[in-house]
């Protein structure tokens, strides 16, 4: 079974220079290590992409469009398909003072921010800074293989992994939607933790319009805040409720 443009599915992919076989973008975490390239705060499991809306390279689209769940493909992707040839216009020296004015030292390799333009720092010589404003992969013929781990079907489901994308560390077996009858209404709870995360209700008010602008049934988002309260008596009576069980229940407990 193929899939069309507007499907819901989880994409696991690696992607590979060409030039020098070398992984630059993973999803999945022993690739990432075996490359060398992990980074730990990094998430890494299969994206959420809406065929036809979330950007992708169009033979890679047009790969997994034909494929079906489960499916590995492989797509060769030349440069004018993935992010251009490399412009030595785009190849900028500029005053080491430049960076003085903010208080940093740049050391080649970073990436900085010029201009609201993003570079990679090329060489540092005599107070002058070579700025490359090309993108890292500019030039490179890329080979991309992925797979479908799986469609998404139900709304309850879309909306989970919609507001996976704006936490996501989020555990979405903690995580409630319910859709009203009508399907105009949606309510979400969300794992208690989430509280405390910095900037939450920005994030909220983001998911709400996430879901509005992709499911258009939608008209109202409500967050329901769920807090179990436990006395003090309660936890102390279940600590010895513990305490005075048989000791083969409790060992065989452990070892599950």
């Amino acid at each position: 079974m193929t899939f069309q443009k507007g499907d819901y599915v989880l994409l696991e992919y690696t992607v590979i220079d060409k030039d020098d076989n070398k992984v630059v973008e993973t999803t999945i975490e022993d690739k990432a290590r075996e490359a060398g390239i992990y980074r730990p705060d990094e998430v890494y499991e299969p994206r959420l992409i809406i065929l036809g809306e979330t950007k992708l390279f169009e033979p890679l689209e047009q790969a997994i469009i034909n494929s079906s769940e489960g499916q590995e493909v492989t797509v060769e992707v030349p440069p004018d398909k993935a992010f251009g040839q490399r412009d030595p216009a785009k190849v900028r020296i500029i005053s080491i003072r430049e960076f003085y004015r903010y208080g940093k030292l740049p050391k080649v390799g970073d990436l900085v921010e010029v201009n609201n333009q993003q570079a990679r720092v090329v060489s540092i010589t005599g107070g002058r800074v070579t700025l490359d404003f090309n993108h890292p992969l500019a030039g490179k013929t890329l080979i991309v293989t992925a797979k479908v781990v799986k469609k998404l079907e139900t709304t309850e489901e879309k909306i989970k992994y919609l507001i996976k994308q704006y936490i996501p560390r989020l555990e979405l077996d903690k995580v409630s939607v319910e859709l009203s009858q009508d399907g105009s209404t949606v309510t979400i709870k969300l794992p208690i933790e989430t509280l405390f995360m910095e900037n939450i209700g920005t994030l909220r008010a983001r998911i709400a319009d996430e879901i509005g602008n992709r499911i258009t049934s939608v008209k109202k988002v409500l967050f329901v805040d769920e807090i179990e309260l436990k006395r003090e008596a309660e936890t102390k009576a279940e600590e010895k409720q513990a305490e005075t069980k048989p000791e083969s229940q409790q060992t065989q407990q452990s070892s599950q």
